[in-house]
């Protein structure tokens, strides 16, 4: 039973590595999608199409757990608005005002945030370890964003839209925060299904705000495979490891690996849309790297310690 629990706990870490490579990939793919459709009305089809699938999956499995529904809705509730419904929501309408440097710099701050919330208040322990990696981490990935240049760097302004990604960034941290207690007794399977399906009806009534539902029926095959790719592999798949990771390990370490997204977006724009690299941002790539290395080694023994206590606690 013991070599079967640290064979689960070694392959969440393992797994949790799709999650930048999935989440990554459809932040560059988006980029392109947007262009062609409104974002409210693409992350409206993206979950939607995501929660259907996910609905038709768990019916036929007869995974409907009315009674956890129940009792976690409030939960669930506040998970859907937050890491679904708010998060693209904001994130997307502050890409018409700011800049996704701007942006991107915003959101790489959340793992830190997430980690001085998770020790704060679901008293998780801090260490050196976790320091250092969070600072070699949010360095890499600033040199990776602004592409190692300091006049970048020093002439960001900041207007309206970096308020909504701090907007952005306040739902992505509560996400990752409440989720860990909304996991204890649902199924990652079925609090995705829960998410996605009430996200997709909020991002819904507000894509009809902004309006442009129209040229759906215009957007190209490129769009639609791109589009593919983010309800499999970004929603799908993503959500669905990294809410089994929120429930497995600790929130600071599981928003470690977010640090990897702006390493697998920058890839992907150089592998599918001709951009460049350069040294730097190699570099930064390999200190965000580091940074998960440090955090993340060493960790399955005393995972299986604290999942020890944990199911204690529900005995």
């Amino acid at each position: 039973m013991d070599n079967k629990k640290k064979n689960q706990w070694n392959s969440i870490y393992l797994l949790m590595l799709f999650v930048p490579l999935f989440w990554g990939g459809s932040f560059s793919t988006a980029e392109h999608v947007v262009t062609e459709i409104p974002s409210l009305v693409a992350a409206t089809i993206r979950f939607a199409l995501a929660g259907i699938i996910l609905m038709i999956y768990v019916t036929i499995k007869s995974e409907w757990n009315i009674n956890v529904l129940k009792k976690r809705w409030k939960g669930l509730l506040l998970v859907s608005l937050t890491g679904i419904f708010g998060y693209n929501a904001f994130f997307f309408l502050g890409l018409n005002y700011t800049s996704a440097i701007n942006g991107s710099l915003i959101i790489a701050t959340m793992p830190l945030f997430v980690t001085l919330g998770a020790v704060l208040f679901l008293r998780e322990t801090w260490s050196s370890k976790i320091g250092i990696s969070l600072v070699l981490s949010l360095i890499g990935v600033i040199i990776v964003i602004t592409k190692g240049s300091l006049d970048t760097f020093l002439s960001l302004s900041f207007n309206k839209g970096d308020l909504l990604f701090i907007a952005a960034l306040t739902c992505g941290v509560l996400y990752s925060l409440v989720g860990k207690a909304v996991m204890i007794d649902v199924s990652p399977l079925f609090a995705t299904t829960i998410m996605t399906l009430i996200g997709s009806i909020f991002l819904a009534i507000s894509s009809f705000f902004e309006g442009g539902w129209e040229t759906v029926p215009s957007l190209s095959l490129q769009g639609w495979l791109e589009m593919f790719y983010m309800v499999v592999c970004g929603t799908l798949i993503g959500y669905i490891i990294f809410n089994k990771g929120v429930e497995q390990i600790r929130a600071s370490k599981t928003s470690i690996y977010l640090n990897l997204t702006p390493i697998v977006t920058t890839l992907f724009s150089v592998m599918l849309y001709s951009s460049t690299i350069t040294w730097k941002q190699i570099l930064g790539m390999i200190m965000v790297l580091m940074g998960v290395y440090i955090a993340t080694s060493k960790s399955v023994s005393k995972s299986k310690v604290f999942v020890k206590q944990r199911t204690n606690r529900r005995v």
